[in-house]
């Protein structure tokens, strides 16, 4: 089986320089329909702004869903302070922590964009006994590379509240294969989607069953998948694999869910994705994570009649600066195929 991870690799990299906050992910989808169609795929996009990517099985009858979320974590202006700084609003869960002295970018809604910096309101440990406070909301603003000292300074620019500010990935990939970037959650998953999609195309494969590839735009805040096409019979969210206390699973691992915040996920699909792993020899783990819903959770508690499974690539330090690794990358490509082929 041999994976272009060439393609993957470029195609991630590709849509890691598209800003896509939750809500803020037309630019990155017209990308990602360009790569379908460059596959000779067609593209719907839902009212609410999901893509589906429709791949005809050999049994047109049953339906499998997969599902990836191009959204990312982010910030928006909440207001304009007087120095001319920008406090924010998170839009999802970005660890703050690690948030202060990050490069961003201001997108104002007539398209122009501003450069940025992330700052603690008393950065400076010569100057401030609270350098060193935890960071918050309330302690975090936006400094501008743009020579302004005042609120009407700020306007003049075009900035304004609802904004959105998104954070630079840092994306990286090491001479030994660790990839490195904000926002792999879940953007790694995409390019893995549609690297599963280019290796059917150039082998001239045609799936058991007839897949739809569904991309979320809203998973970050909880509702990407909440409703989704009603011929599909059972739904696998392709996100990332959580790695830390009590959890086998690594960055070179493919990650199996069997139950989550929102509770266990289906028994038959959880038991054959990992038996399919363990037939193709590859590195797996089959885990539970804690703190963790997908876009799976959000189409049954939308209400959706389906069999729903997670699986996803071993990602280090979820909403932070991530880390996984190509093996990861393979691992999880690998089983998506032989899932599409049993």
């Amino acid at each position: 089986m041999e994976i272009n991870m060439k393609y993957v690799l470029q195609t991630l990299e590709e849509i890691m320089k598209i800003d896509s906050p939750s809500g803020y992910t037309a630019a990155v989808m017209e990308k990602i329909e360009q790569k379908a169609q460059e596959l000779g795929y067609g593209f719907e996009t839902t009212h609410k702004g999901n893509g589906v990517i429709t791949v005809p099985g050999e049994d047109p009858e049953y339906v499998v869903g997969f599902c990836a979320h191009v959204d990312t974590l982010g910030l928006m202006v909440r207001s304009i302070k007087e120095n001319g700084a920008l406090a924010f609003t998170k839009i999802g869960g970005p660890n703050l922590a690690t948030v202060d002295s990050e490069l961003c970018r201001v997108h104002t809604r007539d398209g122009r964009v501003y450069d940025g910096t992330v700052y603690c309101t008393k950065p400076a440990s010569h100057v401030y006994k609270e350098a060193g406070a935890e960071r918050s909301e309330e302690n975090l603003e936006v400094r501008l590379d743009e020579v302004v000292s005042s609120k009407e300074d700020v306007l003049k620019l075009g900035i304004q509240v609802g904004d959105y500010i998104c954070i630079d990935p840092k994306f990286v990939i090491t001479p030994s294969g660790f990839i490195k970037s904000r926002f792999l959650d879940d953007k790694l998953s995409v390019a893995i989607l549609l690297g599963v999609l280019e290796y059917f195309f150039s082998q001239h494969l045609t799936p058991r069953h007839t897949v739809k590839i569904l991309i979320s735009t809203y998973e970050e805040v909880g509702h990407g998948m909440a409703w989704i096409p009603q011929d599909i019979q059972e739904l696998i969210a392709v996100d990332m694999g959580c790695i830390g206390d009590d959890l086998s699973c690594t960055e070179q691992m493919v990650s199996i869910c069997a139950k989550d915040s929102s509770g266990p996920y289906d028994y038959t699909i959880t038991s054959r994705l990992a038996e399919l792993a363990k037939e193709n020899g590859l590195d797996y783990a089959l885990d539970i994570y804690p703190y963790y819903g997908s876009d799976v959770s959000a189409a049954l508690k939308g209400g959706q009649d389906i069999q729903g499974g997670l699986i996803g690539p071993g990602v280090f330090a979820s909403h932070a600066y991530e880390r996984s690794h190509v093996k990861a990358v393979e691992n999880t490509m690998k089983l998506l195929i032989a899932y599409w082929q049993d």
